[in-house]
C-alpha cells in the first residue's frame, strides 16, 4: 500500500473479487461511496478502469483516462516516476487496485480494513517480476489474459507456502606465507697484530795485516815492483721488509631450503537439519515414550509429591537433546553440565537436582545407554 500526498490510500489485491469485498467493506464502515474506488484490466474478465466499486460488471468504459489516467492522476505528469510503473505492471498482470481518497482519519480506518484482506507488498512483487525479465513498464505491452493472471496468482502463492532452510559447511582452507625469522650479518674488517721475524745479516770487513817476511825476490816477482794500488770491498747485509696478502680462510655465506610438515587442526561448522515429527499438541515425537516417562515417574518420584506435570517437561527435555547436534554422539556425564545450564537458562526456576534424573531418563530413551 502507498499513501500519496494527495491524501489517497492504494491498495493493490490478487483478483478482483478481493478488491470488491474490500470496497463493500470500506462503504459498509462509512466511508462515502464516491471515494472508494476500483481498477482493473479488461481481459482478465473485471469491472474495467475507473469504475466505482457498486457498478456492474458489464460496465466496462474508459473513465477519466481508464488505469493510465487514474495512475497519471495519482503520481503525477511525470510517467517516469518508478512507483508509477509500479503499479501500472501490477494492474496489467491481472492484479485489482483500490483507493480511498478522504481525510487523514478516515484513511486510518480504510488502511487497516484493507491490511485485513492481506494486500499485495508491490515493491516485493515487482522484485519477483524483475527475476522473470521484467525491466519496467511497458505500455504497449498487452494486459494479461484471465488464464495468465490466474497462472501467476498460482505460481506466487505456491512460492510464499514453500520455506527454505539452506544447510551450510564451512571448509578448512590452508595456505602458506612467507615470514622472517631471523638471519646472519657477516662483515670483515682489518685488525692490526704486531709480529717479530728474526732474520741473519752477514757484513763483509777488510782485514789489513803486515807479515814480515825475508826472502830474494824471484824472477816471478820483479812485477811486483811498481806502483799499484788494491781495493778491496766490504758488504753488508740489511733486513729488506716487504709484506704480501695471502687467502688463509674463506667464509661462504648462502641459504639452503628445508621443508617440514605441520598439522593444522581447526574446527569448521556445518549446519544439520533435523526433521520431527511434531504431533497433534505440537510436542515434538515424544508420545511413543510417554507411557515410558510416567512409568519412570511412578518408580522414582511419584513419593516425593512431586507431580508428573512437574517433571513432564524435563523428560521431554532429555528426549529432544538427545536428537541436537549440539549434543549427538556425546555422553551424559560429558554433556550434563552443558545441558543443566541450558536447561536452568530456559527454566530459572527449576532446581537441577531435582529433575536432572528425569532429564537423564529422557535422553537415554534416545541413547540407549543406561
Amino acid at each position: 500500500m502507498a499513501q500519496t500526498s494527495e491524501s489517497t490510500v492504494v491498495g493493490v489485491f490478487e483478483d478482483y473479487s478481493t478488491a470488491q469485498a474490500v470496497a463493500r467493506e470500506l462503504v459498509d464502515s462509512g466511508i462515502p461511496r464516491e471515494a472508494v474506488q476500483v481498477n482493473s484490466n479488461f481481459a482478465t474478465g473485471a469491472a474495467g478502469s475507473g469504475q466505482q466499486y457498486e457498478q456492474p460488471d458489464t460496465e466496462r468504459g474508459e473513465h477519466g483516462g481508464g488505469i493510465s489516467g487514474f495512475f497519471h492522476r495519482l503520481f503525477g505528469s511525470d510517467r517516469s516516476h518508478e512507483e508509477y510503473g509500479h503499479y501500472d505492471e501490477a494492474v496489467r498482470r491481472g492484479n485489482s487496485v483500490v483507493t480511498v481518497t478522504a481525510s487523514a482519519g478516515v484513511l486510518d480506518r480504510a488502511v487497516e480494513i484493507m491490511n485485513n484482506h492481506d494486500p499485495v507488498d508491490i515493491d516485493r512483487r515487482t522484485a519477483a517480476y524483475r527475476e522473470g525479465g521484467y525491466q519496467g513498464y511497458d505500455a504497449n505491452a498487452p494486459a494479461y489474459t484471465s488464464e495468465e493472471a490466474s497462472r501467476e496468482r498460482e505460481r506466487f502463492r505456491q512460492e510464499s507456502s514453500t520455506k527454505t532452510i539452506p544447510v551450510v559447511e564451512e571448509e578448512l582452507q590452508v595456505g602458506k606465507r612467507v615470514v622472517r625469522r631471523g638471519g646472519v650479518r657477516v662483515y670483515s674488517h682489518v685488525v692490526d697484530t704486531p709480529v717479530e721475524e728474526s732474520v741473519t745479516l752477514r757484513e763483509e770487513h777488510v782485514r789489513v795485516e803486515r807479515r814480515p817476511a825475508d826472502r830474494v825476490l824471484n824472477a816471478n816477482d820483479t812485477a811486483a815492483l811498481r806502483d799499484q794500488s788494491i781495493e778491496v770491498t766490504e758488504t753488508a747485509e740489511e733486513p729488506v721488509v716487504s709484506k704480501r696478502t695471502r687467502v688463509r680462510e674463506e667464509v661462504v655465506v648462502g641459504k639452503e631450503t628445508t621443508e617440514r610438515k605441520q598439522q593444522v587442526r581447526d574446527t569448521v561448522r556445518r549446519t544439520d537439519v533435523n526433521v520431527e515429527k511434531m504431533e497433534p499438541g505440537g510436542a515434538v515425537g515424544t508420545a511413543d515414550y510417554r507411557q515410558d516417562f510416567k512409568r519412570d515417574y511412578e518408580t522414582n518420584y511419584a513419593q516425593s509429591g512431586v507431580p508428573y506435570a512437574s517433571l513432564e517437561p524435563a523428560y521431554e527435555y532429555g528426549y529432544t537433546s538427545a536428537n541436537d547436534t549440539r549434543y549427538r554422539g556425546r555422553s551424559w556425564s560429558d554433556a550434563e553440565s552443558d545441558l543443566k545450564t541450558d536447561y536452568l537458562r530456559r527454566n530459572p526456576n527449576s532446581t537441577w537436582d531435582q529433575i536432572k534424573g528425569a532429564v537423564r531418563y529422557g535422553w537415554e530413551k534416545v541413547t540407549g545407554k543406561r
